[in-house]
């Protein structure tokens, strides 16, 4: 092995635990209100910005981040906490989610202090949403394959060409990418990339939107023709951004986001079973809860790495891989035990609704964060088998 595969136990202090109670009071409120319907994951508004600024108000975006840059320098596990409610409740987090998560922590370690201080103090008021531009046409999520260009010239260089499955790129205000430089070289197939702050909605961007199954359209390809972008928007080493977006994967790929997409249909199986459930039905359930408890101790468990300090990319990626396949066989293995519930049951149209969506939506989840063949590349060179 040419690294120690690690996942340690880890128990949410009880700071954790008072923070989940505000965080469902505040979601319970939001859902009076009418700012969203818990079930109903297909609905078309998941951008709603006044929520994003609400959750900003409450201090529970950038909340691992110095506070001078608007942050609330709480734990990894605090905001785990938050991601967590948030998800369950299938709460619209559009807007901020990706800048919260993993835009914000680039920019932190890389960006010249003038855009820390401009940008991140947005990001914690919920005002501004990021995309990501990673993947490009015929090269799937293979992140050194990219081939989109970025030239040199006088203060800054010239991007072309394409970035697609960019999800939010739409309505995001801006974008963090990887473009080529330079080209690789024989020794290093990852050198010659670079990471780059994009500013959206300026003259040579021209955003398509994909449409899926479900009707939604939630990716997009970007397409770039002579957009300009300034010499400090280069974020970290040029050439050298392999490390980063590695290590800037570590947290897009290990939160419970990854194993909660579709997890509504669980909840309302449980509903609709009652409490008496027949033993086919609990035993089905017992195993589905079972198995999410296992990858929630390790996704955990990551968070409390990267509350340390540490770059878990081994542990983040079979967070994903897990994750994916499981939150993806989950609608069908709760169809399979639907068909056992009495035609009676109140939540019965409810779930019917929930499952058609998460049946169509769930071939989307192996895309977002990495395919399941290069995240099981990424673990096989993790553990020296390749």
């Amino acid at each position: 092995m040419t690294a120690a595969l690690r996942f340690d136990p880890i128990r949410l202090p009880e700071k954790c635990e008072q923070l989940r109670k505000e965080v469902r009071a505040f979601l319970a409120e939001e859902i009076a209100a009418g700012t969203f319907d818990p079930h109903k994951p297909n609905r078309e508004d998941t951008d709603a910005p006044e929520f994003s600024r609400r959750v900003g108000a409450k201090g529970w975006l950038g909340m691992t981040w110095p506070k001078k840059y608007g942050g609330q320098e709480r734990s990894f596990l605090e905001r785990y906490v938050v991601t967590e409610e948030m998800r369950v409740a299938n709460a619209p987090t559009r807007r901020f989610f990706v800048a919260d998560r993993q835009s914000g922590p680039v920019l932190l370690k890389y960006a010249p202090e003038h855009i820390k201080m401009d940008i991140l103090p947005r990001i914690c008021r919920g005002e501004i949403c990021f995309a990501i531009g990673m993947s490009e046409p015929n090269s799937g999520s293979d992140l050194f394959a990219a081939k989109t260009r970025a030239t040199k010239t006088d203060g800054g260089y010239l991007i072309n060409g394409t970035k697609i499955w960019t999800s939010s790129a739409h309505i995001a205000d801006y974008m963090i990418a990887i473009f080529r430089t330079s080209q690789p070289t024989k020794e290093n197939r990852r050198h010659g990339l670079t990471q780059f702050l994009v500013k959206m909605k300026q003259p040579g961007i021209k955003v398509n939107p994909i449409g899926q199954i479900t009707g939604q359209y939630e990716f997009n390809e970007v397409v770039f023709t002579d957009f300009f972008v300034p010499d400090d928007h280069v974020l970290g080493e040029v050439d050298g951004a392999w490390k980063q977006a590695t290590s800037e994967l570590a947290y897009e790929r290990s939160g419970p986001e990854r194993f909660l997409e579709t997890y509504y249909v669980l909840t309302e199986l449980v509903r609709a079973v009652g409490p008496n459930p027949d033993t086919r039905s609990a035993e089905g359930i017992g195993r589905l809860v079972a198995q999410l408890h296992t990858m929630r101790r390790m996704s955990v468990s990551v968070a409390g790495m990267l509350q340390a300090g540490k770059e878990p990319v081994v542990e983040a990626s079979i967070v994903k891989d897990i994750g994916t396949v499981w939150e993806q066989q989950l609608p069908h293995r709760v169809r399979d035990l639907a068909a056992f519930v009495e035609e009676t049951a109140t939540n019965r149209e409810t779930l019917e609704r929930q499952l058609d969506f998460a049946i169509k939506t769930a071939p989307k989840l192996t895309i977002q964060g990495g395919t399941t063949e290069v995240l099981r590349g990424i673990i096989a060179r993790g553990l020296g088998l390749r």
